[in-house]
């Protein structure tokens, strides 16, 4: 007899009131709600280093004026000197030890430790996410991420300025976020077949743009209380995340009572087409059905070095190094080059260039989308993320050039490089991470979709922990040289898909590619 994981305790109820289970498709949208608002909460927390920079380092100093933040209150607030306490700084000159005149390097260390730990992570993360129940996993992950970062704004109240305080408290919480990513990636993928998987996972992945924008629209809404405040309300905000995930996330369809897409038997409600690849209800009074109770502890994992073997993994992964580099270093430096960088002849405050920034997020969401879209239309993942990252080369170049014209012009151009940059990002860290970890190479006895998140994104992390890095060091010469160093790295995440394309065609010609293979041209 079989043993199931167990169904969530706040479905459970639920069950209970209504007298009758849910159908397949309600369970796959509650599903893509809990992630997406899971993993939206993961880069909520991650955002509020990037919102006060400028107050642990300022340039000048900038107006606290007791407003909400946009949109709820003026979206853009004129910086001038301040007559006594600015933006809870423990003088005007900063905070201790970030106020130096390596201050900048420190900020750009803090990040890098951070991420560091987090890409690191990411390959042992994975692979326990394979392993263990990824609902707990998650639930445990977000919890002890929204901990960690709450400790690092108490260092505002329990006045600590030691470098060492602030730096463990963020590797500590990168090694929790580390959980996040390769999880709700495999649950999605669990509920979720293929043909429109670049589609739903576009729509699905604007979370980390929602994030990022919830990040600094909260941290910005309490900033005048306290830097502190910054980090300690996103870090609620993760953890009320977490307790979601612990009642509501139903890992695995058999969790729910439905055959896992590899196993789906033709009498069973929920099956997969395997030839449409489209999920489809099996009954019309389905909620009644009988349902095969198929266990999911019985799932086996793929090791590290496993998943490395399945083709297109490596090539993948060595793109979203570069990717990720451009993408990350728009994520932590943004707002603070925003603030450091005259627009329409002014400076912006540090809530105004915190609001501002949320638009590169705004493009993001639609790049996402577009090109999720785009390549379940043409099937062609690696064309579709070649294209859109070759076309941020341009969109960076043109934003740093005339984006301090006016406002108005900062806010396209940065809309249109958010497009361009977290398009194939997103693309990649999604759909073609699921098609991956799916491979017909497994031959449905095990599930690798946790694992190959992690070894792709993962390797990508390592480029969100250099982009940030080297940006504490590039933006004291001037933020020219940061803009070279992004545009660089888009080309070289350009060059590494056209490589794989090449070599894709020529598998194609030559009748030795895999149809996976194929499908990613």
């Amino acid at each position: 007899m079989t043993r199931m994981r167990g169904i969530p305790p706040g479905i459970l109820l639920i069950r209970s009131l209504r007298g009758k289970d849910w159908s397949l498709k309600t369970y796959r949208y509650l599903t893509l709600f809990v992630t997406f608002v899971a993993y939206a909460a993961y880069h909520a927390s991650r955002k509020p280093s990037s919102i006060i920079k400028s107050v642990l380092d300022p340039g000048p100093n900038y107006d606290s004026a007791n407003v909400l933040p946009w949109p709820m209150g003026d979206f853009f607030l004129k910086s001038k000197p301040i007559n006594g306490t600015n933006l809870g700084t423990s003088t005007e000159e900063g905070w201790a030890p970030f106020n130096g005149k390596d201050g900048t390097s420190k900020l750009g260390e803090i990040d890098v430790a951070f991420l560091a730990v987090y890409s690191l992570g990411m390959y042992v993360a994975g692979h326990l996410g394979d392993t263990l129940d990824l609902r707990l996993f998650l639930t445990a992950g977000m919890v002890g991420s929204g901990i960690f970062v709450g400790l690092f704004g108490m260092g505002y109240f329990w006045n600590v300025h030691h470098f060492w305080y602030f730096l463990v408290m963020q590797m500590v919480a990168g090694l929790f976020q580390a959980t996040g990513w390769p999880s709700v990636v495999a649950v999605v993928g669990n509920w979720f077949g293929k043909r429109r998987r670049g589609l739903i996972m576009g729509i699905w992945n604007a979370h980390t743009s929602i994030g990022n924008i919830s990040g600094s629209l909260l941290a910005a809404s309490v900033l005048q209380y306290g830097w502190g405040w910054s980090f300690i309300l996103p870090g609620a905000f993760i953890v009320a995340a977490g307790i979601m995930v612990f009642l509501f996330l139903a890992a695995y369809p058999e969790d729910a009572g439905f055959p896992n897409p590899g196993e789906a038997s033709p009498n069973a409600r929920g099956t997969i087409q395997d030839e449409n690849l489209i999920w489809e209800e099996g009954t019309s009074n389905d909620e009644e059905a009988h349902v095969p109770r198929i266990s999911s502890v019985n799932r086996k994992g793929v090791g590290l070095i496993g998943a490395c073997f399945i083709p297109g993994v490596i090539p993948f992964a060595l793109c979203l190094f570069f990717s990720k580099l451009v993408a990350y270093t728009f994520l932590f430096w943004l707002p603070f080059y925003l603030s450091q960088t005259e627009i329409g002849g002014e400076r912006l405050s540090v809530k105004s260039a915190g609001n501002l920034s949320t638009l590169f997020d705004v493009g993001g969401i639609v790049g996402g989308i577009l090109a999720g879209y785009i390549s379940d239309k043409l099937k062609a993942r690696a064309t579709t993320a070649a294209s859109f990252m070759y076309a941020a080369i341009p969109s960076m170049l043109v934003y740093r050039t005339y984006g301090n014209i006016s406002k108005t012009m900062n806010a396209v151009l940065m809309m249109i490089a958010g497009l361009f940059v977290n398009g194939p990002y997103a693309l990649i860290t999604t759909a073609v991470s699921a098609d991956l970890g799916t491979h017909s190479s497994l031959k449905g006895d095990s599930r690798a979709l946790a694992t190959v998140t992690a070894i792709i994104d993962g390797t990508g992390s390592m480029g969100a922990a250099l982009g940030p890095l080297l940006t504490g060091f590039l933006s004291t010469k001037g933020w020219d040289a940061v803009f070279a160093m992004l545009m660089i790295g888009a080309c070289i995440a350009g060059l590494l898909l056209s490589r794989l394309l090449l070599y894709l065609n020529h598998l194609y010609v030559t009748g030795r590619g895999s149809p996976l293979l194929h499908k990613h041209r």
